[in-house]
């Protein structure tokens, strides 16, 4: 297979502590790999990495076959596009502006893709509105706009949909999605909002205080998301007891519930569970999440 990116045993340490430690990862070339990870996990660290913002306190990278360390990575450097943590763009300037500024910077020869890249990112008709006055979702577009300065091949983008209302999510996935698909760019993207990555993913990192503990392809990932039933019942305690006494794995899902998987026998299951004074009130089969899948991976809170 071939990677676009791939780390070795990537660390980042700060004054406060470990950012990131032996974080090896792989990016195929054509994939929209999702960084999954709490706050704090590492995720914006190890963009800021990659694009140069920052460097490695040990380990490295490859960009394109080219290491890190290799004084040519400017060069191929220039193949990727980012947005990391805001959108760089100018306030005062309309979009058409800034997308100019952004080509004089890296010094193209002309402004002919101007035009088709806005309507690319459905910006087309903003004619000479200032960019602070785009709402947060045609700001974010923007960003991508001046990102796809120079046609990159590989773009980084760091909690794209943060912030957006629903319509604006949607714009966002359809613009990812058609720079994927018909334009066959590689995408590398962080998100807290992992119903949505779910919907965008073809590949998942998942990072989790510093350290990469889990790559795996969506088909991987579909194929791990095991079906469960939830159960709603009156007495938390005693429905843990009873499953801990049968030998079931299960996780609690909040109070008075619990997702229990491979319950092959569920009739004989209420049937213990009344017996100990404990009464079914719901039942329902699901699948596993990415999300339900991410906290059973790495546990603890929800912060994602």
């Amino acid at each position: 297979m071939e990677y676009c990116l791939t780390t070795e045993a990537l660390c980042k340490t700060y004054r406060q502590g470990k950012a990131l430690h032996n974080v090896t990862m792989h990016v195929p070339k054509g994939a929209i790999y999702g960084f999954v990870g709490k706050n704090g996990a590492g995720k914006t660290t190890l963009i800021r990495l990659i694009c140069g913002l920052q460097a490695p306190t040990a380990g490295g990278y490859t960009l394109y076959g080219v290491r890190n360390t290799d004084p040519s990575i400017h060069r191929v450097r220039r193949r990727m596009g980012a947005v990391v943590e805001s959108p760089a763009i100018y306030l005062d300037l309309t979009a058409e502006d800034n997308l100019r500024l952004q080509a004089r910077l890296l010094g193209l020869p002309s402004e002919e893709g101007i035009a088709p890249l806005l309507e690319l990112v459905g910006l087309g008709e903003t004619g000479r509105k200032k960019a602070r006055n785009f709402s947060l979702g045609m700001r974010q577009r923007l960003g991508i706009a001046v990102a796809l300065c120079g046609e990159p091949d590989f773009l980084v983008l760091d909690e794209p949909v943060n912030g957006l209302d629903p319509q604006g999510i949607i714009e966002m996935r359809e613009l990812i999605l058609k720079l994927n698909r018909e334009y066959q760019i590689t995408v590398l993207l962080s998100s807290h909002i992992l119903d949505e990555l779910a919907r965008l993913a073809t590949h998942y990192g998942f990072l989790d205080q510093g350290t990469l503990v889990r790559e795996v392809s969506a088909q991987e990932l579909e194929a791990a998301c095991r079906r469960c039933v939830r159960l709603t019942v009156t007495d938390a305690k005693t429905l843990c007891r009873v499953l801990d006494g049968r030998g079931l794995e299960y996780r609690l899902a909040g109070e008075g519930e619990a997702d229990v998987y491979e319950a092959h026998d569920l009739s004989q299951l209420i049937l213990d569970l009344h017996q100990a004074g404990c009464q079914v009130t719901g039942l329902h089969q699901r699948d596993e999440t990415l999300e339900s899948y991410y906290m059973n991976l790495v546990g603890g809170g929800r912060d994602v």
